[in-house]
């Protein structure tokens, strides 16, 4: 297994408009770890992921991703990082206007590639990867929120992203439900790429160990131990 450190944060403050909502952030996560984040609502979660893919800025400290200074980024090099990265919303953000297929080569086409028949592998690959290899042909309202989401998850990691950042990816689903995405992120986790996801449900993280860490008082705690059974 790889060690490499993906992020790694030190002594990092991180604002919501002028308010701090973390400090003294220190963070090492490495290439295959699956990192859950977990805290009251408004505790910091959220702003934290809004970090690592420069949808918001760090405040002070020192901030690495994937090799960038988080905190002397240069804008044009925010869509390199994000490239690099594969972001799972609770709310999917698919486009209703075309098809599971069309929705993950627009994606791809974005990205850069071109080649048609590699297009089509690639989705093939991705859509089999969360089992939803014959579901290319439907519209994401043909789909169960469950399904939406292994999408999400497809979109996700379409270009091989070295880090996935989940928010709250099972918060809309049942509990079935939200155990096989879990359970989907963590093998994925367990091919390489580090995953950070952020959960309420604390059922989860004794079925499916990782390394927890927990927002609370504008502090980031590692509380591993805590859920070791």
């Amino acid at each position: 297994m790889n060690e490499e450190v993906l992020i790694k944060y030190t002594d990092v403050e991180v604002h919501q408009q002028e308010l701090c909502v973390l400090a003294d952030v220190n963070v090492e996560w490495r290439r295959g770890e699956f990192v859950y984040l977990i805290g009251k609502v408004g505790s910091g979660k959220t702003s934290l992921l809004k970090t690592f893919y420069a949808e918001l800025d760090v405040a002070s400290g020192e901030a690495e991703v994937l090799g960038y200074d988080m905190r002397n980024l240069k804008r044009k090099y925010i869509p390199q990082l994000r490239r690099r990265l594969g972001i799972v919303f609770q709310d999917f953000q698919l486009l209703t206007d075309r098809t599971v297929h069309d929705n993950l080569k627009f994606v791809l086409r974005a990205t850069g590639w071109k080649n048609e028949s590699e297009i089509d592998e690639r989705i093939e690959d991705v859509l089999a990867l969360v089992g939803m290899s014959n579901k290319g042909y439907k519209f994401p309202n043909e789909l169960s929120g469950g399904e939406q989401q292994r999408i999400v998850i497809a979109r996700a990691v379409l270009n091989s992203p070295e880090i996935i950042l989940a928010d709250e990816p099972t918060g809309n689903l049942d509990v079935e439900t939200g155990r096989a995405i879990t359970k989907l992120l963590q093998y994925i986790s367990q091919s390489g790429t580090l995953v950070v996801m952020t959960t309420h449900n604390m059922q989860l993280l004794r079925e499916f160990p990782g390394r927890v860490c927990c927002c609370k008082e504008h502090r980031l705690i590692e509380v591993t131990e805590e859920f070791k059974s």
